[in-house]
């Protein structure tokens, strides 16, 4: 498959099982999960049409593994990132000491006063790898790493959970356990993190 009709398509998948389901007329059960046939139908319904096959690749070859798919390969879910109201059922787990969240520098101000937020998902979510923050954080303008101190954070208290594809979880973050950049051009991270 061309990189670019896997992407379409991964962006596609994103919004039904994350978001809206009801867009292509399929229900997700209270963890997420729908049927890959019901999938399939309404995607082709949709004029978005998607064999078997191309739905494991798009899987298969998701850089961020945002779905998974069942053991028997029947069922599929978005692996976190939802609005829509769903218990992905991921236990309460203890979080790495620090934690990395991307954003844009526009983001900054509103994130100094009130720390990170969940908005209209189910959690924020943050990542052990700088590398992947910082590119998630790029999407919407130049990015900005931030370090958050996670160890601290379950230490007083706030439940963290980990996703499938390792994206950590939690309700929200307050401002005074991020790890602010620099100012200055060309920073993109705390020294020293």
């Amino acid at each position: 498959m061309d990189p670019r009709d896997l992407v379409r398509r991964s962006k596609f998948l994103s919004l039904v099982l994350r978001h809206r389901p009801e867009a292509i007329g399929i229900v997700l059960d209270e963890a997420g999960w729908t049927d890959v046939a019901a999938l399939l139908d309404g995607c082709a319904g949709a004029g978005r049409p998607l064999s078997t096959q191309e739905l494991r690749e798009v899987v298969a070859r998701n850089d961020k593994r945002r779905f998974e798919l069942s053991a028997d390969g029947l069922r599929i879910r978005a692996s976190q990132g939802h609005s829509v109201s769903v218990d992905l059922g991921y236990p309460p787990s203890a979080p790495p000491e620090i934690l990395y969240h991307g954003t844009s520098e526009a983001a900054l101000p509103s994130i100094r006063r009130q720390g990170l937020l969940r908005g209209t998902r189910h959690d924020v979510h943050l990542h052990a790898d700088r590398d992947l923050a910082l590119r998630v954080g790029g999407r919407h303008g130049r990015p900005v790493l931030l370090a958050v101190q996670a160890g601290a954070m379950h230490a007083a208290g706030r439940v963290f959970r980990v996703s499938t594809n390792g994206v950590w979880l939690v309700e929200a973050v307050p401002p005074e356990y991020i790890v602010f950049p620099e100012t200055g051009a060309g920073k993109t991270g705390p020294a020293g993190s």
